[in-house]
């Protein structure tokens, strides 16, 4: 069974999205307002008031606290429904160590073919579960911030929320 609700934050209220299969409850969207991919009309299922929820409640938590800069690494259960190559992508993007950051040509090589960094960038695009699945780690092959579903300003928020020393010595993204 599909539900949703809004998660405010700190950078914002963010769509959480989650659904119960035979048991297993796990987060399955995270949106930010006006999301480049929102997840189509009819499938986020019935609302509920994010206290009410558990695993709403713990994602919250969760992102309170990390962008608290108190957590590096996420608990709450996430699932994806893409095809085998977005999985392939939304998986890696999920062993970015925090803190650090990856291009999208490493992903595309590490996957076995450089010339797919542009599809890469596609599916980095259409990740459904923002911050926690930690597509604002993937810059441009020059270290540049590309794009970012929810604004590159949040972008560059997340970035320096992990290195808080990059910002005092100086250093771009």
């Amino acid at each position: 069974m599909r539900r949703h609700t809004t998660l405010h934050t700190s950078i914002g209220d963010l769509l959480a999205v989650a659904e119960d299969v035979d048991g297993a409850d796990a987060l399955i969207g995270l949106y930010f307002p006006g999301h480049w991919h929102p997840p189509a009309e009819g499938t986020i299922g019935h609302p509920v008031p994010a206290s009410d929820d558990p695993l709403f409640a713990q994602a919250l938590g969760e992102l309170t606290a990390y962008l608290a800069g108190n957590l590096t690494t996420f608990e709450v259960p996430v699932r994806t429904h893409g095809d085998a190559f977005s999985e392939r992508v939304w998986d890696r993007l999920a062993h970015i160590p925090y803190g650090e950051r990856v291009t999208y040509g490493a992903i595309a090589t590490e996957l076995g073919n450089p010339g797919l960094a542009q599809r890469v960038g596609q599916a980095v695009g259409h990740n459904p579960v923002s911050i926690i699945i930690p597509c604002h780690r993937v810059v441009g092959a020059d270290g540049s911030l590309t794009g970012y579903a929810g604004g590159l300003d949040r972008k560059r928020t997340l970035l320096a929320l992990e290195s808080p020393s990059a910002d005092a010595e100086g250093r771009l993204f």
